[in-house]
């Protein structure tokens, strides 16, 4: 199976990609967007994600990898959502910010613009490439 990227987003004051350095895997839980909830449902073990840090600094700062497929979220007590485990695979040499990535042409179609609310995106490939080589990453 082809491995598929994403982008997975949380405030750094809530959970920061610093703290899950320290904590080696975290399950990445309270998702409550259906379509979020859907593209981690969409993850396979071995899929990575860019970690981005939003509201506060609005920057991908790493790169984490899923460990563990979607299972019920234990919060959500109505059983509809999801979550899924994942650890750290690097930080990046260069924090790629919002602003660089809304000025590269390249990545004008990446769904973070076009449902910037949405906390857990698809990433393609080629905008994957881009992003890793604009943060100092050889992917």
């Amino acid at each position: 199976m082809k491995m598929q990227y994403w982008l997975m987003k949380s405030e750094p004051f809530v959970y920061s990609f610093d703290q899950l350095l320290k904590d080696k895997r975290t399950a990445w839980d309270g998702v409550r967007n259906y379509q979020a909830a859907n593209n981690m449902k969409a993850m396979e073990i071995g899929d990575h994600a860019f970690f981005y840090h939003s509201n506060e600094g609005k920057e991908i700062v790493g790169i984490i990898e899923i460990i563990k497929k979607a299972y019920p979220d234990p919060s959500d007590e109505r059983g509809k959502f999801v979550m899924v485990d994942v650890k750290p695979v690097t930080r990046l040499a260069t924090s790629v910010t919002l602003a660089a990535m809304k000025a590269t042409k390249s990545l004008e179609t990446m769904t973070l613009f076009k449902q910037g609310r949405l906390s857990v995106t698809p990433v393609t490939a080629q905008e994957w490439k881009i992003i890793c080589t604009m943060g100092g990453v050889k992917k």
